[in-house]
Parts: structure tokens; sequence; C-alpha cells
């Protein structure tokens, strides 16, 4: 087992190289596409918001310091009580210059944040939309970069890869490295396998003719992974979608183990349900457990120098792809200031993709879900005891 692991694992490390050249290029090629502002489109950005998360006012302030000649801002909540909203407004009173609309949409669809997406839509002035959470910081010339690629009608959508910022501690910082190195590792091999099929949620730009022509967001209401179903959909309709070079800052505020494995758990779950074949394989993609497998098991033979030489080559194989993904990619500093942590994060991440086949229910925003297939199945309070 320690074997066949520690050879996988070092397959998609080589698979991340190649995944990392193509990203350069392709960014590179995306920034001389830019077009002057006389050209660039207008567009939508449309940002649900719920309750008070860390950094809200620098994350949405982000959005109005945009180096874009027209743009307007809609946000949206699900009620009207939500304090994320007095937020929203002192920011929106501060750039009188930007258009801002603000919605109560209340949770009509058993996905919330899509009925907030469609009543935003149906809102929109411009034909290109932007989607954004409201947990993610941009820098100035996001909306350049994003809205570019859509002025070929054959791009349906355009996403980007993000790295993790760490905003409140050591869990946080788990699940920040996790984003900035293994999501983005995935993401890179993906679209160097078979091209992008989906989309990550954080950010999603479509145009309204491709998004109508997969029936508009009523057609992924009851997705749990609202993103990946989006863009497998627009991409199943003959568009292309494409991986901006753009990098997006994640603002992780996870202060404890239980909040931080419920994340995960779900990020897990979702993925197995979306992309069943390639979520098993994640299983072989890991490197630092058959390290330890291959430690304990030679030992236990008496060759603690062969374990030794396993163990060595998979916090080897961590660090490595860790500078290619977190730093060569989205520059996340943390693999050079704890080296450690996506060793560790590598652990992690295997014990949460073994749990993904344990458990169907989880908790997110307020609400508890469980799944059927990709769809959800049961909408309950947090506060039910099951």
């Amino acid at each position: 087992m320690a074997l066949v692991g520690t050879l996988s694992s070092a397959v998609f490390l080589g698979l991340v190289l190649l995944g990392v050249v193509r990203f350069r290029s392709d960014a590179r090629q995306q920034l001389r596409a830019i077009p002057d502002d006389a050209h660039l489109p207008p567009v939508s950005v449309l940002k649900p918001v719920h309750g008070l998360e860390a950094q809200l006012k620098e994350n949405i302030e982000s959005f109005f310091r945009q180096d874009y000649p027209r743009y307007e801002i809609l946000f949206a909540a699900d009620e009207a009580t939500d304090p994320a909203l007095e937020v929203v407004r002192e920011v929106c009173a501060r750039y009188p210059q930007i258009p801002t609309r603000v919605l109560v949409t209340g949770a009509l669809w058993p996905n919330p944040v899509v009925h907030s997406f469609h009543c935003m839509a149906e809102a929109a002035v411009h034909e290109i939309l932007v989607t954004a959470d409201s947990d993610v910081e941009v820098s100035s010339t996001y909306l350049r970069e994003v809205a570019t690629p859509l002025l070929d009608p054959q791009v349906g959508l355009v996403t980007c890869v993000y790295r993790g910022k760490n905003a409140a501690g050591f869990f946080s910082a788990l699940t920040a490295i996790g984003m900035s190195v293994e999501m983005t590792a995935g993401v890179l091999v993906a679209n160097l396998l078979e091209g992008m099929k989906f989309g990550l949620g954080p950010t999603i730009a479509v145009r309204k003719d491709s998004l109508a022509k997969i029936g508009g967001y009523p057609a992924i209401q009851d997705y749990i992974s609202n993103d990946f179903a989006i863009g497998n959909l627009i991409a199943e309709a003959g568009y292309r979608v494409v991986l901006s070079g753009h990098i997006i800052d994640h603002v992780v505020n996870q202060k404890s183990f239980n909040r931080m494995w419920q994340n995960q758990l779900r990020w897990a779950q979702t993925t197995r349900y979306s992309r069943p074949k390639g979520h098993f394989g994640t299983g072989l993609i890991f490197s630092m457990p058959y390290g330890l497998f291959g430690l304990i098991a030679a030992g236990g033979l008496g060759h603690w120098g062969l374990g030794a030489m396993f163990l060595a080559i998979a916090v080897l194989n961590r660090l490595v792809e860790a500078w290619l993904a977190g730093w060569m990619v989205v520059r996340d500093p943390q693999g050079w200031r704890a080296p450690w942590l996506y060793p560790l994060r590598d652990v992690l991440g295997f014990v949460v993709w073994v749990a993904s086949y344990m458990n169907l229910r989880y908790v997110w925003r307020d609400s508890r879900f469980e799944l059927k297939g990709t769809r959800i199945a049961l909408r309950q309070t947090s506060t039910d005891s099951r």
C-alpha cells in the first residue's frame, strides 16, 4: 500500500507540474487579450451576503475599487434583518459613483444562495454576470481579467482558483493551506487532463445567453454543489469553461476543530457526489498517509531505514507540491512561513476523504441538509437533535 501510494502521488505531482506550466502560459495569453476601456463590456456583480463574516467590510470594499469603466453591484440577503446589510449599506454610501442595489430575496429554493443569484440576475442591467461569495477579497484588476474571456461567444463561463487567507488561527490555517495547494493542484490537473467542466464557487462569471441555454438558475436550484453544476451544464451545452489567471483571496474564519471539520466534510461529500470517480481517485494523490504507512510497515519488519525513506519522500512530495501550486500559482506565503503546515494538512485531507464515505449530514450556514445524490433532499434547522 505504501509503495502504490508513493508512486501514485509522485505521478500526480508530475501532473501538477505540467498543470502549472499550462496555467501560467494561459494566464499570460489572457492578460495580453484584455482590450482597452472602450471595448470592455459592462458587468453586473452579484453578491449574496449572510451574517457578519470575517473581514466582511474589507471584502465588499474590494469590489468597489475595481479599475473597470462600467459596472454595477447587486447584493442580496435572505432576510431584511441580516446584520450584513448594515455593512453593505455603509460601504455603498462611501462609493456613490458605483451603481448598487440591495435585495431581500427570502430562501424559497432548497439552495438559498442559488435563489439569491436568480433574483439578482433578474434585476441585473448588464449581460455579463459575475457572482462572487461574500468571503472573498479581490484586487483592482479582477473584473478586467474575469470578464474579458466572455467577449468570445464560444466561452460560456469563467472561474478562478484562489488562495486561502487565514483569519482565525491554527484550524483556519489548515483549511487555508488546503485551498491554496490541494484545491489548486486538483483544479490544475483537471484543467490539464480534460479541460474545465465545472465552476469554483468564490467566482463564476457567465453571460446571460449561456445561462439561459441551461435553463437559468432554476436548473440548479436544488444542487448543493451549485458551482460545479452550473459549470458542468454550461460545458455540456457546448460552451468553453475558462480558468482565469486571476487569483482571489478566500477568507477563512474557522476558530474551532468542529467548524473546520464540518467545512471540510461538506466539500468532500459534495465532490463525492458531483465527481464520484474523480473523488474516489483522490485517495491515491495524498502522500503523507502512505509515507506513514511505509514507516510503520517497514519498521514493523525491522527496516527502519526503509521506513524513514518512505516518510522522507512523502514530506518532500508535499513540500514540492506546496511550492508549485501554493507559490508558483496562487502566491500563498504560508508555504514558506510554515513549511510543516501542508504535510499536516495532507494527513487531515486523507482522513476527511475517508470520512466522506461514512456520513451524509453536515451543517451549512444555519441549516442542516441531507443529500440524495447531488441534490438537497432535506432541510432542517441546525438545532435538530438527530
